[in-house]
């Protein structure tokens, strides 16, 4: 091992409540795997992220983080509404690392702040699907999207059963026309029960997943009953972003749920540390393809 990595080790055997060293270095690794859009805050996060990832003091150091929090902020207010959801996570993730390292036990900190982060994102979540966007209840949104987003075409072929014919008839008959228009030619004989079950289990196991770790999160659980909060987080990690094309949001959850682990909780953290590399397969194998051929 690298000195740097002695020292970290040596760190936390000493004290229990302090940050493990992965949390940061895989946070770092985030920041560089998904760069931002602005050049400013792309050069100023990755500049950053990477002195992080290669030098212990400055990863350890509570300013590090909290530059970070607040490029990440700038860029958002930059280019509001249009950041993706974990952005705003991500902020808040790099705020809650830097003032954590400000208190005398920062990994117990640092614990109860992805605890709290992530079971306000899982609510948030639920409530905008559940009462804000009826679309989503009905089945409508993913019944669409499926359809119309092309990073979704392979999983609607092998697990829906349509070809790409199908599914280029579907898109031209829910393409909007102009008012009294009709397509010349080309029809789409509707939606085969694959692919409405298929949007079906997507749009309601996701669901289910999230409100089981919106529950476990926010909830002051012990014992065994902490472990379903991780399995919850654990699985939604697992299957979610084997379909959704934002790793960089999956990359996070598993480390903000490896910062939930205890020091003797080893199997879990390896079963994080195991998600965040399947992610990574996830956005660089075409997994849904290879299978189809």
């Amino acid at each position: 091992m690298t000195s740097d990595s002695t020292e970290a080790q040596t760190r936390r055997d000493s004290d229990p409540a302090d940050i493990p060293d992965l949390i940061l270095r895989l946070t770092a690794l985030v920041l560089l795997l998904r760069p931002l859009d602005l050049w400013w805050a792309c050069a100023a996060v990755s500049s950053v992220a990477g002195l992080a990832l290669l030098f212990l003091r400055v990863r350890r150091t509570a300013w590090t983080w909290l530059f970070l929090a607040a490029v990440i902020g700038a860029h958002i207010v930059a280019v509001w509404p249009a950041p993706d959801n974990h952005i705003y996570l991500l902020a808040y993730w790099c705020l809650a690392i830097g003032l954590a390292l400000l208190t005398s036990t920062p990994g117990l900190t640092l614990a109860a702040g992805s605890r709290a982060l992530i079971g306000a994102a899982f609510t948030l979540a639920i409530v905008w699907k559940t009462v804000l966007s009826p679309d989503y209840l009905d089945g409508r949104f993913f019944r669409v999207t499926l359809l119309t987003d092309d990073r979704f075409a392979d999983a609607v072929m092998l697990f829906g059963g349509l070809t790409a014919a199908d599914i280029e008839d579907a898109r031209a008959f829910l393409r909007p026309l102009p008012e009294g228009a009709q397509l010349a030619d080309g029809y789409w004989d509707g939606e085969p029960f694959r692919l409405r079950l298929f949007a079906a289990m997507v749009s309601w196991g996701g669901l289910a997943l999230e409100g089981l770790i919106a529950v476990t999160s926010l909830l002051p659980l012990r014992g065994r009953a902490a472990l379903a909060r991780h399995a919850g987080l654990l699985l939604f990690c697992a299957t979610t972003y084997a379909l959704a094309p934002v790793a960089g949001f999956g990359w996070l959850l598993a480390t903000m749920g490896l910062a939930q682990c205890a020091p003797h909780q080893r199997t879990l953290e390896a079963a994080y540390v195991s998600v965040y590399v399947l992610i990574m397969l996830y956005a660089d194998i075409p997994w849904a393809s290879l299978l189809l051929q």
